[in-house]
């Protein structure tokens, strides 16, 4: 049965003449006989393909297509198309394989990043649909999270605002030793006010940085509760499995 098709293909493959569109065209009638002869080959099919064509000595031909989309078939690829994608064809013209076009260092790590974020996306979606009944669960959470932040930003408000005062009043005592007294005869400053002075300040300057991070908590929080809204009303807005 598959008489025809070595034959198309052994007769484009011995002229030597015959311009690249000939050995095409031949090739592309053998490989259309042999898909109407023989239908598309399974596993087995490619795998004994692949033997046969390596038991008889056969180089294997390969196919690929240039930027400009045009097809092309030899026995080797050049360089400049080594990273492209392409098929493996064995004497009989049968693809035996396939060869995926080769990705860089950047776009393998950028591969790598969007399949990361896609498998995130996944599962954040899975959580999603096995937490919550429906949107006002995650708006209840949200209210909640968001009121304990609340509670901790007006706390801290306050401390911030009780350590303000007392550091006033350790500057206002300060001011009556050296080096911040204008008076020739004034003490110097006491190692314990000293002391206190700093630690107010730190503990000032340290309570305002924590602050500013909760309120930026705050907004973060509010921004990941209304994503989820969303994304929870897409996914079971369809059919989901």
């Amino acid at each position: 049965m598959l008489a025809p098709v070595r034959r198309a293909w052994t007769m484009g493959a011995q002229r030597g003449t015959t311009s690249m569109n000939d050995r095409r065209y031949r090739l592309e009638m053998a490989l259309g006989l042999a898909a109407a002869l023989i239908g598309a080959p399974g596993a087995a099919g490619v795998a004994a393909a692949a033997d046969s064509s390596a038991m008889s000595g056969a180089s294997p031909v390969y196919r690929w297509v240039d930027e400009k989309g045009v097809v092309h078939y030899g026995d080797s690829v050049p360089s400049q198309y080594s990273q492209a994608e392409r098929s493996v064809l064995n004497g009989q013209g049968v693809e035996v394989g396939h060869v995926a076009g080769g990705k860089n260092a950047v776009q393998q790590a950028e591969q790598t990043r969007a399949d990361d974020l896609a498998r995130q996306r996944a599962q954040h979606d899975q959580f999603l649909l096995s937490t919550y009944v429906s949107t006002k669960d995650i708006e209840q959470l949200r209210d909640e999270r968001l009121g304990q932040l609340d509670a901790q930003v007006s706390a801290a408000t306050a401390y911030i605002e009780t350590l303000h005062a007392r550091l006033t009043g350790l500057e206002e005592r300060a001011m009556q030793f050296r080096p911040y007294s204008s008076e020739a005869s004034a003490p110097r400053m006491p190692d314990d006010l000293a002391e206190d002075l700093v630690h107010t300040a730190n503990e000032a300057r340290g309570q305002r940085v924590a602050l500013e991070a909760k309120r930026r908590e705050q907004i973060d929080t509010r921004a990941a509760f209304e994503g989820d809204i969303q994304r929870y009303r897409e996914l079971t807005a369809r059919p989901h499995g």
